[in-house]
């Protein structure tokens, strides 16, 4: 292969190594073990331009195991990404461009935040997913405007989690032929061997999968990394994963040890290390002229293969207009929705579960926003969110919008995250409410991304009923509420699930989580000018009270029937309350203080109630006697009768007023 790249993969060996020494914390064994894999990607096969990062079709790079984010920085550096060497010495470091795992939006070239296992695999799979979509859509046979691959590098933590298995069964399922992994196959986890808890047949399991799987006996044998990686691409119908063994810490005296993995080299096993290599041990952060000059001479190709693109947009513009300005409308993220167009779909209709009306509303979605694809983990027609005028998506059918996840919530989490980071598309997935649990991690990391997510929880409460306390969500409500920058709908009717489906749409920073009902619920034609005015801001004044109010009292989702027949109730009793409706605490919070004051005078006792913990409302009551909720498990019986006997009644809510005045 010649010098040159033995000098490109040292440089970029002792670079990650220097970062994590300053740093004094990080992973020094994986960059030293699998710098060959990370240059044979980057150098041989990936397009992208580092003068505009995001470049719609560039190839996209995952970096599975995050800890070994010191490579990718190093990596990002020399291919010329605003990534200095200053912020190479800055690694962990507070403020940094150089984050302890990699961080979508922090540092440019980062495609994706990766750091708990198995997600980075994922995600990834996700991004091939939204390639075969979009390009089925937009490509034509004189112009092909989506045409991208998706590299990564995958290791053995990675392999053992189980969100990777359920992405990589589907990704062997759908035939993702253009998602190319090595595996850093070193046979060290921190606790020791791999042999200690992971011995099965990683090839044949993969195979079973749908996978090709091809070898590298070692990797530092660049031509066989690339005729590996030349062979996956010529299999167009099923993904590849090329086993490569690597070893630990190569070339240090901790090679192939526990050791090696998390912890810094320490400064004389890394002059060690840079001696063997004929490195200079006592210099740092060094890159030599000629692996400068290596990359930079890639530069104007680069820009080249994205103004080549740019061009033939611009033709396919002329050719297509119409095509072209739906892409272009799709990338922009900024798509709205009209709320009366959804609201009007609920004319004449007196009652309707919001589950029911979360899918009447996908079915104008599907129309107005093209964009939309997604689908269920196997519960498409309990969840409603199948869009009925769309094909599904499969290995013979690229162009369907629906999606079937088959029952993996965690790998359609994270799936369903890749699509959006990937861009083009707005993407959702959809289980019960109870279910989120198995999926809360990919919540957490879409918040984290600050990307649009959007994901549609049935079945919201003990009104389950007769499923009994294993499908009937407590605590899951409330537990999605404490993820920063993630947003939680909860709707009381059909109007209110408008609003939310449109809040959904048009938010680009952050998740959207749905939380709808199975049972039938009024819908609130009565107060329709407050729900239109009011449900965007999370929470509003539903039902004034005729006087001066004695109480306020929270409801939310299901509840807010209750809240309104308790307001009646008490009425009869001379006691006059207003009843607020709160479908996003976190929306509401958003508004401003004069705002929230209007909605929860200061000086009015508050109460709340919902079915579901009854944990963090005293922000707005200050008493958990105050508070009606539910902090017990639920049980099985018809749904009424659950409600009824866990105390969520109208005549419980007035009592606990009552009580309190």
């Amino acid at each position: 292969m010649g010098t040159i790249h033995e000098a490109c993969i040292q440089t970029l060996r002792f670079l990650a190594a220097d970062e994590v020494q300053k740093a004094n914390s990080g992973h020094p064994g994986f960059p030293l073990g699998t710098a060959p894999l990370m240059y044979t990607f980057w150098d041989k096969f990936m397009r992208y331009n580092p003068a505009d990062p995001k470049w719609f079709n560039r190839d996209r790079f995952v970096l599975s195991p995050g800890h070994g984010s010191a490579l990718l920085y190093a990596m990002l550096h020399l291919a010329g990404y605003e990534v200095s060497l200053q912020d190479l010495q800055e690694f962990r470091q507070w403020g940094s461009r150089t984050p302890g795992h990699p961080e979508y939006g922090v540092t440019p070239g980062v495609d994706v935040s990766t750091g708990p296992l198995g997600h980075g695999f994922s995600m990834g799979v996700g991004f091939a997913l939204a390639e075969t979509m979009l390009a089925s859509k937009y490509n034509k046979p004189d112009f092909k405007i989506i045409d991208h691959y998706t590299y990564g590098i995958v290791s053995d933590g990675d392999l053992m989690e189980g969100v990777a298995s359920e992405a990589a069964s589907l990704a062997g399922t759908l035939g993702l032929g253009k998602l190319i992994y090595m595996y850093d196959d070193n046979k060290i986890t921190i606790e020791g061997e791999t042999s200690i808890a992971f011995t099965e047949d990683v090839e044949a399991r993969f195979k079973a999968y749908g996978w090709q799987v091809l070898r590298v006996e070692s990797s530092e044998d660049l031509a066989a990394l690339e005729a590996a990686v030349k062979e996956a691409q010529a299999d167009t119908e099923h993904p590849s994963l090329i086993i490569v063994r690597t070893h630990i810490g190569f070339g240090s005296p901790k090679q192939d040890s526990a050791s090696a993995h998390g912890e810094p080299l320490g400064d004389d096993a890394l002059k060690a290390t840079k001696e063997k290599a004929g490195w200079d041990p006592e210099q740092s952060f060094i890159v030599p002229d000629d692996v400068k000059e290596h990359f930079a001479e890639k530069l104007d190709e680069l820009a080249k293969a994205e103004a080549d693109w740019n061009e033939c947009l611009k033709e396919y513009g002329k050719a297509y207009p119409e095509l072209v300005t739906e892409l272009l409308a799709s990338l922009s993220g900024k798509r709205t929705v009209d709320l009366q167009t959804l609201e009007a779909l609920f004319e004449g209709k007196e009652s309707v579960a919001t589950r029911g009306a979360s899918g009447d509303i996908m079915q104008k979605l599907a129309e107005l926003v093209p964009e939309l694809v997604g689908g269920s983990a196997d519960l498409g027609p309990s969840n409603k969110t199948v869009m009925k005028s769309c094909d599904y998506y499969s290995k013979e059918e690229r162009s369907g919008r629906n999606i079937h996840f088959g029952v993996r919530e965690h790998g359609m989490g994270c799936i369903v995250n890749g699509m959006a980071v990937h861009g083009g598309l707005i993407p959702y997935g959809a289980t019960f409410l109870v279910f989120s649990d198995f999926l809360r991690p990919t919540i957490r990391m879409a918040a984290l991304m600050e990307i649009q997510s959007i994901f549609v929880f049935t079945h919201d409460s003990i009104a389950v009923g007769e499923d009994g306390p294993t499908h009937q969500p407590i605590e899951q409500v409330m537990s999605l509420r404490m993820i920063p920058n993630s947003v939680v709908f909860r709707p009381a009717d059909a109007l209110e699930t408008a609003a939310a489906w449109k809040y959904a749409i048009e938010r680009k920073n952050g998740p959207v989580s749905l939380c709808l009902s199975r049972q039938n619920l009024p819908v609130l034609h009565e107060y329709a000018e407050a729900v239109h005015e009011g449900a965007l801001k999370g929470g509003y004044v539903l039902s004034p009270s005729k006087e001066m109010a004695k109480a306020v009292v929270i409801a939310t989702g299901s509840e807010v029937k209750v809240a309104l027949e308790a307001q009646k109730l008490l009425a009869e009793k001379g006691i006059e309350i207003t009843v607020v409706s709160m479908p996003s605490v976190e929306v509401f919070e958003q508004q401003s203080d004069a705002y929230k004051e209007s909605v929860l005078p200061r000086f009015v006792p508050t109460f709340a109630v919902e079915a579901g913990v009854t944990l963090g409302w005293t922000r707005y009551t200050g008493r958990e006697d105050r508070v009606l909720g539910i902090n017990r498990f639920g049980a099985s019986a018809p749904g009424s009768i659950v409600m009824e006997r866990y105390g969520i009644t109208a005549k419980n809510v007035a009592e606990m007023v009552k009580a309190a005045l």
